[in-house]
């Protein structure tokens, strides 16, 4: 009992279901429908497409800034290689100054300054150096990634031109394929389209005036037939009179008859 309920139940979710998948489908094929729905593809797109753009636009406003802090550190480089070389130009100066003692180099204590400096800047140097150089390798591997980027953005702009053009064919193929089929079943008789019938009307007065004009023809053509007819038979009428008369002898009389009243209308001379 239960199960049998139960089937029925599924039975109307999967009629319902179907019901609605073939409206779907049958709405999906309406041409409006189709360039709704590229339409709305291509705005999607569209907006993905930016939505790239602006993370390479990030990309480049990175790159562009770790161009400049190259820049800065390659500045700051050249500076303490002037510095150290400088460092180690005093201390050069203060040895000869004491003609080579040692002793007496390292107990100046402008010596020590130098010896100082020279080891800061060195230091510094080196991380300057060190920092300059990863900025350098991230610089190009991001130079190599935006240009990646620039290219693929370019092949994605490339596949939205196609399909705005794919739109416009996927459209018509559609309304094409559509008009086809109506034809097809308006000649197998099989469609309900209001076309249709106003094609059917249009044939129908076709043929019926067709049917008129012929109709009018055959007619006037009897009425000739029949004019024609009456002449003969009054000629064959007055014919056999005209037989008939000679053959009892009075068709010489009205002969005479005729001429008498002919002459005597005549004006004297």
């Amino acid at each position: 009992m239960f199960n049998a309920i139960g089937r029925f139940f599924r039975a109307i979710k999967y009629l319902i279901t179907g019901k609605v998948d073939n409206a779907a489908d049958a709405l999906s094929k309406n041409p409006t429908v189709i360039k709704a729905t590229y339409e709305k593809v291509i705005e999607e797109k569209k907006r993905r497409i930016n939505e790239y753009k602006d993370a390479i636009s990030s990309m480049i406003a990175q790159e562009e800034s770790k161009k400049k802090r190259l820049e800065g550190l390659t500045e700051e480089i050249n500076k303490l290689e002037k510095l150290k070389s400088g460092a180690a130009a005093r201390a050069k100066a203060i040895v000869d100054k004491y003609n080579g003692d040692i002793v007496a180099v390292k107990n100046d204590p402008e010596y020590l300054k130098c010896q100082s400096a020279f080891k800061d800047f060195s230091s510094t140097l080196a991380e300057k150096q060190a920092r300059a150089t990863e900025i350098d390798d991230d610089l190009k591997q991001l130079i190599i990634n935006v240009n990646g980027h620039k290219t693929q953005i370019q092949s994605l702009m490339r596949d939205l031109e196609k399909i705005k053009e794919e739109k416009h064919d996927a459209v018509a193929d559609v309304l094409s394929a559509n008009e086809e089929k109506q034809i097809a079943d308006m000649v197998n008789g099989i469609t309900n389209d209001k076309t249709s019938e106003e094609l059917q009307r249009l044939r129908e007065m076709r043929q019926k005036a067709v049917a008129n004009a012929r109709v009018s023809r055959e007619l006037a053509g009897l009425d000739a037939q029949k004019a024609e007819n009456e002449f003969l038979e009054y000629a064959q009428r007055n014919a056999a009179d005209d037989e008939f008369d000679a053959l009892i002898g009075i068709s010489a009389k009205k002969e005479s008859s005729q001429q008498t009243t002919h002459d005597a209308k005549l004006p004297e001379s």
